[in-house]
């Protein structure tokens, strides 16, 4: 039988040889939902590494091969990507490329089906970026009556519009450079069931580590051009997360479950597991990279 996992801040303080390089992911799961579903999608995607973090120990993909560590976490407090997320940046090499997401979860990022997620990051280090925006696009069943959690892989549906963005502001009110809120999906339709400050869809999930550097519990960075969509002088490439996890919120909450019957309307459309869809729907941008 094989040992329990370890807690991650035990696994880091090892330094093991299988976080020293990247691109590395970070998945935290929440519940035990497709979860062999979102770690076998980004196995494929080509990460170098994949720490599966979990209160409970999980079964792992038998295709993981070494390439995932499950450790120990409580993926169920506030803000649980904060403390896990920090740590591991502090863990790895500067300059190490990471993903963070959750359980329900699946990243997109232009041409996808093709290229590995190296080969992408490669490109934009060259352009001088160390962190991507990616787009957070609200999944959901189409039929919540046989899919009370609102998870179905094989007939999600999702939004095609209803997106904008807000200039964001500093302290002073003044328009932050390069930076924008992004509102729509789920999060939009039914605002009054989140706090203002969850009801953003843009997510710095890719970014490269470096030396004090913390992410904040509204999924940004302590240093500012991590926060930037794009260079000063050309588009940059951008990236989306397919993600049932708002759905499974307002399906599950107290405050909103014996509200909502179903999360159709006039612009549901179904959701083709591909990254020309978002591209063509401009949820994602290939920048200069073809």
């Amino acid at each position: 039988m094989s040992s329990a996992p370890m807690h991650l801040q035990e696994f880091l303080a090892r330094k093991p040889a299988s976080i020293q390089r990247g691109p590395l992911a970070i998945i935290l799961i929440e519940d035990d939902v497709v979860v062999q579903e979102t770690l076998q999608h980004h196995l494929k995607a080509g990460f170098r590494h994949i720490l599966a973090l979990s209160p409970e120990a999980i079964t792992l993909p038998e295709e993981a091969e070494g390439r995932i560590t499950n450790v120990m976490w409580n993926t169920r407090q506030p803000a649980s990507h904060v403390q896990a997320v920090n740590a591991v940046n502090d863990a790895v090499p500067a300059g190490t490329w990471i993903y963070y997401g959750f359980n329900a979860e699946f990243l997109f990022y232009p041409f996808s089906e093709t290229r590995r997620i190296g080969e992408m990051l490669t490109f934009h280090t060259e352009e001088r970026r160390d962190a991507m925006l990616t787009y957070v696009v609200d999944l959901y069943a189409a039929d919540l009556s046989a899919h009370p959690n609102a998870v179905c892989l094989e007939d999600a549906m999702f939004d095609r519009s209803g997106y904008y963005a807000l200039a964001r502001q500093d302290n002073k009110g003044h328009a932050k450079e390069r930076q924008l809120n992004f509102h729509g999906g789920l999060r939009w339709r039914f605002e009054e069931f989140l706090p203002p400050d969850r009801r953003r869809i843009d997510r710095i999930a890719l970014f490269r580590a470096a030396k004090g550097l913390r992410v904040t519990a509204d999924h940004r960075f302590n240093i500012e051009e991590y926060n930037t969509f794009s260079c000063p002088w050309h588009h940059n490439l951008t990236a989306a997360i397919a993600s049932f996890r708002v759905a499974k919120a307002l399906t599950t909450n107290p405050g909103s479950r014996d509200e909502i019957s179903s999360f159709a309307w006039r612009s549901s459309h179904r959701f083709e597991w591909n990254a020309r869809q978002l591209m063509d729907l401009g949820l994602m941008e290939p920048g200069q990279w073809f």
